[in-house]
């Protein structure tokens, strides 16, 4: 059975942080990203995926090369699969989403609000009578806050009445968001892949104040157009399922969700069931797959065991 990272446990690399999918270590100007392979849905951990940590490493770090020239970002080294070093800045409280079709479920989702009426998105006015898929006039910021609890839909302007962004910022990341998702929607189709919706994490210079008339430098961090912060459909066959009225062909993890909903109350018990393993290495196997495409490289795992592994290529940046 293939080895897998659950959580790491240095003790010489700063004050860690636990996220969902990352265990980040903070050495004062820098911070230490490892992405393990840990699953989240539910808002809890419900599996560990197999090279699903690696994967989104490097797809971050194949996207971060491919979109530098458009804005700076945090990636200062890439020493192992699983970890990258990256430069400390002040984050901004937005997320900047990206929506280039007309879909999604949630309640946030733009097919949810057009359904309900709603037909005015971040400056454009859509039509009536556009169906589900169907690709936007021009991609669509709309933004969300950034907070520890859980995200808001609030509008733009009360992002600025609110105090957590200038105007003069929000432009600017109105502007950088739409430019790398051209970008990344280019790069994509090259690669049989249509890059539908993203979101993107930004952050400033410390040094710099983000006080009005003085935004400060916007640099890109966090991750970029990997599989869990992206949603990507194949372009084969796009044009005749939506004129079927059928789903485009998508990475699709949702499987592994609805074995558990199916299996136990994700929400409420306190132990969920182990999922099972023929789940687990599809689903493994559907990451490497874009892993592969979006980048055109093969994927080669890392050397096992992982932990120290990275251990041995961390320590150069041990306190």
């Amino acid at each position: 059975m293939t080895e897998v990272l659950k959580e790491t446990n240095f003790t010489n690399l700063g004050k860690k942080k636990t996220g969902k999918v990352r265990d980040i270590y903070d050495l004062g100007d820098k911070l230490i990203l490892v992405t393990t392979d840990r699953h989240s849905s539910f808002d809890r951990i419900i599996a560990h995926i197999p090279s699903k940590g690696q994967v989104l490493n490097q797809i971050s770090a194949w996207w971060f090369e491919q979109t530098k020239d458009i804005v700076p970002n945090q990636v200062l080294a890439v020493p192992d699969e699983n970890v990258t070093v990256a430069q400390k800045y002040t984050m901004v409280p937005v997320e900047a989403v990206m929506r280039g079709y007309l879909t999604g479920v949630t309640d946030t989702a733009i097919w949810t609000r057009y359904q309900k009426g709603q037909r005015d998105f971040g400056g454009i006015t859509l039509p009536d009578g556009m169906k589900k898929n169907m690709k936007l006039p021009r991609p669509i910021f709309d933004p969300t806050t950034k907070e520890d609890a859980h995200d808001r839909a609030i509008t733009q302007e009360q992002m600025i009445e609110e105090g957590l962004i200038t105007r003069e910022l929000l432009d600017e990341l109105r502007e950088t968001a739409t430019k790398l998702f051209l970008r990344g929607q280019e790069v994509a189709a090259k690669k049989g892949l249509i890059l539908v919706d993203t979101k993107y994490e930004f952050g400033t210079d410390p040094s710099t104040s983000l006080g009005a008339g003085d935004p400060g430098k916007l640099y890109l961090i966090d991750e970029i157009h990997t599989p869990d912060s992206s949603r990507y459909w194949q372009i084969d066959g796009y044009e005749e399922r939506l004129a079927k009225g059928e789903e485009p062909k998508n990475f699709d993890k949702e499987f592994l969700r609805l074995w558990f909903k199916e299996n136990c109350d994700p929400y409420k018990d306190a132990v969920l069931p182990e999922a099972p393993q023929e789940l687990v290495e599809e689903l493994s196997r559907r990451y490497i797959q874009m892993f592969e495409q979006i980048t055109g490289g093969k994927f080669l795992p890392g050397e096992t065991p992982i932990a120290s592994r990275i251990e041995k290529n961390l320590r150069k940046y041990a306190a």
